[in-house]
């Protein structure tokens, strides 16, 4: 079982900087992949980047390329902890952020819920980028 609460939210103004941080709890927080996505009004979910602990790659993370070059993830076990920090902030990137997990065995850990088996949400916080 994983349990996540995400924080960190807010309003920005365009160009700005925000860090999001998603607490990982419960027995299975140190095996699962771990993952940011958002979700825009009227949009459909985009994953964002995944944090794979099991050694199957040699880097574990994997961004979606929405994030590539000013969003990073860092998984951070001695608080448990999967942060996300998103930089040069734009109004497109309004949305609510989900901090999510997959328990699913053999499930891909890739920024794409679609593919995973068995999955976690948190309960979501809000980001708005507007001058």
């Amino acid at each position: 079982q994983v349990k996540l609460m995400e924080s960190g939210g807010g309003s920005v103004q365009p160009g700005g900087s925000l860090t999001l941080s998603c607490a990982v709890t419960g027995s299975s927080a140190r095996t699962a992949c771990l993952g940011w996505f958002r979700q825009a009004p009227g949009k459909e979910r985009e994953g964002i980047a995944v944090f794979d602990p099991t050694g199957r790659s040699s880097d574990p993370i994997t961004y979606a390329n929405i994030a590539k070059g000013r969003f990073t993830i860092i998984r951070d076990n001695d608080r448990n902890t999967l942060d996300l920090q998103m930089n040069n902030l734009k109004p497109e990137d309004t949305a609510m952020y989900y901090c999510a997990a997959d328990l699913g065995v053999g499930s891909f850990c890739v920024p794409v819920s679609s593919l995973w088996t068995e999955p976690y949400w948190g309960q979501g916080t809000q980001v708005t980028v507007s001058s």
